[in-house]
């Protein structure tokens, strides 16, 4: 997803200005035995809504971006809800929809799902993939102080174990292999 692309949009905007991947590499070569945390996997470069826009567009966004859902938040950056491919399709679904006052002025805020789970950037990667283990979630919010960070999802979590995972393998067959610095 081209962050630039992103930001061309209305009403879309990416929930950071600075590069994830440069982080996470950062991370991974700094700090060879931590403990992956939020901050390390989430993506910030996101596709996220405002209340007032149209389900249409929104609909538009994530068929456009490939992808399944995304946060909605306020014009400060905090953290409302979250609008899925799930929402749009009960919509979809509904009589409401149908109505013809309805289907071009519908607003993200009648479809998506308010508040719900979030996550603190310092939660580590097991106890994030316990949750995705036990509930049907597929993306978690990352907040700070009610403003959204980022957003991990299931694939960040499992880069990020295959990432610890050769890591470990290298340290088990080359026992006196430094890290670089």
């Amino acid at each position: 997803m081209n962050p630039a692309a992103l930001n061309a949009c209305s009403g879309f905007a990416p929930a950071s200005n600075w590069s994830s991947i440069g982080l996470r590499q950062e991370i991974f070569m700094r700090e060879p035995n931590q403990i992956l945390t939020a901050r390390d996997l989430m993506s910030t470069s996101l596709v996220t809504f405002r209340q007032e826009q149209t389900i249409l567009d929104a609909i538009q966004a994530l068929t456009k971006y490939g992808v399944s859902g995304g946060p909605v938040i306020d014009d400060e950056g905090r953290f409302i809800g979250i609008l899925s491919e799930l929402d749009c399709l009960r919509m979809l679904a509904s009589d409401e929809f149908y109505q013809e006052e309805q289907e071009e002025g519908a607003l993200v805020s009648q479809f998506m799902t308010s508040g719900g789970k979030t996550i603190p950037p310092d939660l580590g990667i097991y106890a994030i993939s316990h949750y995705f283990l036990t509930t049907s979630i597929r993306r978690l919010p990352v907040l700070a102080e009610e403003k959204l960070l980022g957003q991990i999802s299931r694939r960040d979590v499992l880069r990020g174990m295959e990432e610890m995972s050769r890591k470990r393998l290298v340290r088990k067959r080359y026992p006196d292999y430094l890290q670089p610095a």
